[in-house]
């Protein structure tokens, strides 16, 4: 398992298909030619990436300690690319990190990943597609399209900071006993929210967001 690239924003001014303020996106990422600082950026509204030099444009809904990080698996995106029928390059879904050989979708919420030497990344939620993705892409019915295949990808906490590079060796070093995956929780949050209750299995290490509707939908 490894890190294939480390991408960071190209910043893009895009008000045909972001409502971020001043339409600036940081969805356009690129592949970095050397090492990129990785640390926890602070709560979301008021921290932004955890890449250093990283761009995000809408700190409202994207940013901050629970979605430090964006891990997409390059063979979810060569899937996506065959489909499409298009190149689908590293970084061009806006992950942060492209990984090989690893399950990302499949990691479970709480499990956490050694990213070279001293790096420790722990998976804390799946990705929600919104407008900008959509627009960018330029696919016709994307949301719904990602939406109904569940392979999110994986946000991403610092739990050790350090740097980070291309052709870092990747190791699972804590996985959690519960059922609880990114893609699993993907579904509970989307197309099947009577999966709601059960994410609560995650413990301390499922998002504030997730925990709150998780518990609405065990009240009600």
């Amino acid at each position: 398992m490894n890190l294939l690239s480390v991408n960071l924003a190209k910043p893009l001014r895009a008000p045909e298909f972001t409502d971020a303020p001043g339409n600036l996106t940081g969805i356009d990422k690129r592949p970095a030619s050397g090492p990129v600082e990785v640390a926890a950026p602070g709560a979301k509204g008021t921290g932004g990436s955890g890449l250093a030099e990283d761009i995000i444009g809408d700190m409202r809904h994207h940013g901050g300690d629970d979605q430090a990080v964006y891990a997409y698996a390059r063979e979810d995106l060569d899937g996506w690319a065959a489909e499409l029928g298009r190149e689908l390059s590293n970084g061009c879904f806006g992950e942060n990190l492209t990984t090989r050989g690893v399950d990302v979708n499949g990691a479970r919420i709480g499990e956490r990943w050694l990213v070279g030497s001293r790096v420790v990344l722990e998976v804390a939620a799946a990705r929600i597609p919104c407008r900008t993705f959509a627009g960018w892409l330029d696919e016709r019915g994307w949301v719904k399209r990602f939406t109904d295949r569940a392979l999110p990808g994986a946000y991403l906490r610092v739990v050790e900071p350090g740097a980070v590079r291309g052709g870092d060796e990747i190791n699972v070093v804590h996985r959690p006993d519960h059922e609880v995956t990114v893609s699993f929780l993907f579904r509970a949050l989307t197309l099947e929210p009577e999966l709601l209750p059960r994410v609560l299995a995650a413990g301390d290490a499922l998002h504030a967001e997730a925990r709150r509707k998780a518990l609405r939908r065990t009240e009600s």
